[in-house]
């Protein structure tokens, strides 16, 4: 962060960003909490990391009235509020400081503990949710599902369940209520998430008097799992009575599920105003519309509708030559005509990728305790493009995604593309420090049945890992069933041993001639040599050492052996005449097939009966076990195929969301009875069974969808609609939606003629090569300036994200994400109005303007035009004029020789438009 920044033609630039609706204020505490987080590390970052260190922390809190008087709880506090234990703090952890107590009781050993707020039981509903509280999302969900209960289920029911023989400390932890109503030492978890909790205290070992399980710590990822839980707001689905009772899973009644009957095509419904649809997605619309005595609003005009689409379609906004050729087509298919140039675009795979990608969890790095670069990783991104840019069927992307290395191929560059494609099972996150090799195999299978089921079947098969599904018809048996399937599979995700990695893989070699790209450059002889000398120089010190005796007892021995490995990693990743080695993460079948005994509580140490490998039954009416290896094809097959009744209808309803704005399933992720049911049932079904027959086509699906005539609609206000449905679940408008950090920097490239369409080779990860991310976080911020590529191609690291992409809500990729949040924080406009890659942008455009047109009028028309696709009010521009006009005469006061007349006006004129909720926003 700049912290001179706020300065001369800034203070101009807020107030005339203000007049163009930029969004700045603080909307409640907690806002207003990461707005003094933002001031403070203004100026207690003193390096310019964006973070607190230790240091920098007990320089800024020195002089607080809090504090003065007791330094020594300065680094207790620090600690409180360094959530991911790395040493320094981020605004959102910083901002937390307001909620801690000025006594602070719990930061002092054997104080005593912290009067908490009593939660207070209130009503809930069918998902689980208090009267007057957020709902449950799904990614809430299945966080609780796959990462909470089956933690409850292991370390804690034995002693804290209603089942149990006696009850420890009179707290019972498998209902939500009992959880928070809590035992004798009060609440378990806090009624406010920034509140202390007594269940964290416990977990973590912080209080001697207070430490559950008492006989053994947790495992750090399972306390840190608990700590995001407690940090997203403690979000628990159960009822209030036990979890632990169990019930007979009734396989063949719960097919009786809306979800898990076959999808079947309706005729279009009939309607009284025939003039409105364009077609039979229309008519569906209409007709629940006209049930309603409701009327769709009217049509968006030409210049909206073009901007729509291109973000739609492209991610980007179109240029002035397009939106006036647009306009100037009178032809009943000019509309028509924009959206097949958008589909044939090369940019259409890299937005629609970045959809795709968020729902395969893709990153670059494993994420968990130690994050561990995976450089290969780029070649599933790249395969992803290319897929739909080929405009590959859905079904045979899928074939390819679980099972692409089991499928027939005509020749090297096809077999290295189906190599490729299963990387979508290779790439998830991975506790790579995990000791317990069988801890590490079926950790990685669970995350494969999560990632796998959700992203194709829109279901948390996942959930049934420790016990019976708690919602679904899914056994644990079914669970297990496709675990022998992924036990079966070698996962290739490469790395290096090391003494934080003892979970090392190889990667697959790619066929010599398979055409693919590489990251680096070729090896010469010189620096081979020099590698070489390396090489030699630390296995001499390691000889030494080991001689020594003290190898691995001190620093310098732990650095050596690391150092030498990643430099082996480096020289093996080269042939022997230099030439980068083809690799890629992904899986392939083990040389015998074997079938997972069936956990009891998801416990490596408590074996049940085996379980033959299968699919899941409530879904598979027809075949429930695999013959063939290990089953992986077979799983692929069942997956893709048209009897399946969710493959369609899940993939069809993400479409819809990213063109509408809601789901027709406002749960894209989950199809369960813990989600929602559709919205329009019989259009879902319909385009899931028209989107088979005619060829799994995503770009035809697209097609359809934007021709239709509701997604065609203005997005103004009625107020009679808005009454009876102020959520658009009808479709009676087109819902505004903000753009995605990657469509905003995007567009604020193309629009400063920054942007640079050539895909890049490779990633910024495959050259750093394997080892820790370390070093791509300390110099994370430049790549957003270094790069103009874009921003799919940016390096994504998990759990360390570029703040252009971050602070605007990018998806988390340690889980599937179909639908991202959106959040407005104070943090978004201080980024635009103080990051330097959004006053590049605005400097770039102003050169454009300043080079390219003559005189102040027609450039403020042609800012607006370049930033909005539309020319500025009469109001607009005589505000504009005036602004110029006052950072004109400023500025001449300030004048060098060297400044080009009027520049520094016109950038803060310009980056006042981005920062304008009009460009923020798609209407």
């Amino acid at each position: 962060m700049n912290r001179n920044a706020i300065t001369g033609a800034s203070v101009g630039l807020l107030m005339f960003s203000v007049l163009l609706g930029l969004a700045l204020a603080a909307d409640d505490e907690a806002d207003e909490a990461e707005a003094r987080a933002q001031y403070a590390l203004l100026y207690g970052d003193l390096d310019g990391d964006d973070a607190l260190s230790r240091d920098e922390f007990r320089t800024l809190m020195a002089g607080r009235p809090q504090f003065k008087a007791r330094p020594a709880l300065i680094d207790p506090v620090f600690a409180r509020l360094d959530a991911d234990r790395n040493g320094s703090l981020t605004v959102r952890e910083l901002a937390k400081l307001g909620t801690l107590r000025q006594a602070a009781p719990g930061l002092m050993k054997k104080a005593a503990r912290p009067k908490m707020k009593q939660a207070v039981a209130k009503p809930r509903d069918a998902q689980g949710q208090g009267q007057g509280q957020r709902p449950i999302t799904p990614q809430q969900l299945a966080f609780f599902e796959t990462k909470i209960r089956p933690a409850l289920v292991t370390y804690c029911y034995e002693c804290h369940a209603s089942s149990a023989k006696t009850i420890k400390g009179g707290l019972v932890l498998d209902t939500r209520e009992g959880i928070r109503r809590g035992g004798d030492s009060g609440p378990a978890v806090a009624a406010a998430p920034d509140d202390e909790s007594l269940l964290l205290q416990a977990i973590r070992y912080t209080d001697d008097d207070l430490k559950m399980p008492p006989k053994k710590k947790l495992p750090d990822e399972v306390i840190h799992d608990f700590e995001r839980w407690i940090e997203m707001g403690a979000p628990d689905p159960r009822d209030g009575t036990s979890s632990v009772a169990a019930k007979e899973i009734d396989v063949e009644g719960g097919r009786q599920f809306w979800a898990f009957q076959p999808p079947k095509k309706a005729d279009a419904p009939k309607v009284k105003d025939e003039a409105w649809p364009r077609s039979p997605i229309d008519r569906f619309l209409l007709a629940r519309l006209e049930a309603k005595g409701l009327e769709p609003i009217i049509d968006a005009d030409k210049r909206t509708l073009i901007r729509r689409v291109s973000f739609d379609l492209i991610g980007l906004p179109p240029t002035a030559a397009e939106v006036a050729a647009f306009l100037d087509d009178q032809s009943p298919a000019a509309f028509e005509s924009v959206v097949d140039r958008l589909l044939a675009s090369p940019r259409f795979g890299e937005r629609w990728g970045r959809h795709w990608l968020d729902v395969a969890r893709f990153a670059e790095s494993s994420g968990k305790q130690v994050n561990i670069n995976y450089p290969n990783a780029w070649r599933y991104r790249d395969y992803v493009i290319a897929a739909l840019n080929n405009d590959k069927p859905f079904d045979r992307f899928i074939r390819e995604n679980v099972a692409g290395d089991l499928l027939p191929a005509a020749e090297g560059r096809q077999r290295a593309e189906q190599q490729i494609a299963t990387g979508f099972l290779a790439i998830g996150p991975k506790s790579h420090v995990e000791r317990n090799p069988l801890q590490f195999r079926m950790d990685l299978i669970d995350e494969q049945i999560d990632a796998t089921s959700q992203a194709f079947l829109g279901l948390t098969v996942a959930c049934a890992r420790c016990h019976d599904h708690k919602f679904d018809p899914i056994p644990q048996s079914d669970y297990y069933a496709l675990a022998g399937i992924f036990r079966s599979t070698e996962t290739c995700y490469g790395t290096v041993r090391i003494i934080q990695n003892p979970n090392a893989a190889d990667l697959l070699t790619l066929p010599k001639d398979s055409g693919q790209l590489d990251a680096q450059e070729p090896l010469t002889d010189g620096a081979r040599a020099q590698l070489q000398r390396q090489i030699d120089q630390l296995k001499k010190t390691r000889a030494d050492l080991l001689r020594k005796g003290n190898l691995f007892g001190n620093q310098q021995g732990l650095m050596t052996t690391i150092r030498l490995a990643l430099l082996q990693s480096r020289l093996n990743s080269f042939e022997a005449d230099g030439t980068p080695k083809s690799r890629a993460m992904g899986v392939r079948d083990r040389a015998s097939a074997v079938d997972s005994p069936l956990y009891q509580r998801g416990e490596i140490d408590k074996p049940g009966d085996v379980v033959p490998r299968g699919l899941v039954r409530v879904v598979s009416r027809e075949i429930s076990d695999v013959r063939q290896g290990s089953g992986r094809l077979e799983l692929a097959e069942w997956l893709a195929s048209p009897k399946n009744p969710l493959t369609a209808r899940v993939f069809v309803n993400r479409v819809w969301l990213h063109l509408f704005g809601r789901g027709l399933v406002p749960t894209p992720d989950n199809f369960g009875a813990a989600g929602q049911p559709p919205s329009h049932p019989e259009l879902l079904d319909t385009l899931a069974v028209s989107f088979m027959e005619e060829g799994w086509s995503v770009k035809r699906l697209i097609r359809q969808l934007v021709l239709t005539r509701a997604y065609q609609m203005g997005s103004g206000f009625d107020a009679t609609n808005n009454e009876a449905d102020p959520d658009n679940v009808l479709v009676w408008r087109m819902s505004k939606r903000r753009l995605e950090g990657e469509a905003l920097r995007d567009a604020m490239l193309a629009i400063s003629g920054q942007l640079t369409l050539d895909p890049p080779k490779g990633s910024p990860v495959a050259r750093a090569g394997e080892g820790n991310t370390t070093p791509l976080q300390r110099f994370g911020g430049a790549y957003d300036l270094r790069l103009t590529c874009r921003s799919v191609y940016l390096p994504v690291i998990r759990n360390h994200f570029l703040e252009s992409l971050a602070l605007f809500d990018f998806a988390d990729p340690s889980l599937v994400v179909a639908e991202r949040a959106t959040t407005t924080v104070p943090a978004q406009g201080l980024y635009l109005l103080n990051s330097p890659f959004v006053i590049r942008q605005a400097e770039a455009l102003a050169d454009r303007l300043i080079r390219d047109v003559d005189n102040d009028g027609d450039r403020i028309n042609e800012a607006y035009l370049r930033t909005f696709g539309r020319p500025p009010t009469d109001k607009e521009k005589g505000a504009a004029q005036a602004f110029l006009e006052g950072e004109s005469r400023g500025e001449a006061a300030r004048r060098t020789a060297s400044s080009t007349p009027g520049r520094a006006g016109w950038a803060a004129f310009c980056q006042a438009l981005f920062a304008s909720a009009e460009f923020l926003y798609r209407s």
